[in-house]
């Protein structure tokens, strides 16, 4: 749980930006991807992580721009811009809005009391769990992926080195 609200905007400044490099990788093309059958397409999980920058609007902050769409646009540009717009303006409404006290205060999510702390830091899990999932459907719809967490296999082959199996 978060208890400053600035541990929580270094938090997720490193881990958009990472989404960031995830988001520009995307093509139009590739955001139909798919696992299988009536499951999320790439386009469709990357705009999910769109989306739920609105979550915290739940928790009380009021953003000066307008919400994303519920539906997801055809262009992988339009979604890593909407990305960079609704992180940007989600950091202006929490550190206008909220104190440290505020990451104590209890909110109602889905029936349960979470502290705002709590609600943060589950935000940010939830993204990176979907941003695996955007890499591994990347790699099938023939994508490079971007380093995340470390180098990727391409990074090792061009720096001369055998990537592990």
């Amino acid at each position: 749980m978060f208890t400053r609200i600035n541990d929580f905007v270094q938090e997720f400044e490193m881990e958009s930006a990472i989404t960031e490099r995830v988001l520009d990788s995307l093509t139009d093309e590739s955001l139909t991807q798919i696992v299988s059958d009536n499951q999320r397409t790439l386009g469709q999980i990357a705009w999910h992580l769109v989306t739920s920058i609105n979550f915290l609007t739940y928790l009380g902050l009021s953003y000066d721009e307008s919400l994303a769409e519920e539906n997801a646009p055809a262009s992988a540009a339009k979604i890593a811009s909407e990305y960079h717009r609704l992180g940007q303006s989600m950091m202006r409404a929490m550190r206008s809005q909220w104190t440290d006290d505020s990451l104590g205060q209890l909110v109602n999510v889905a029936g349960e009391e979470w502290q705002n702390g709590a609600s943060l830091r589950y935000s940010l899990r939830h993204e990176i769990h979907h941003r695996g999932q955007m890499t591994v459907l990347m790699r099938q719809a023939g994508l490079r992926v971007p380093y995340v967490l470390g180098p990727t296999r391409e990074d090792w082959i061009e720096k001369g080195l055998e990537p592990y199996a």
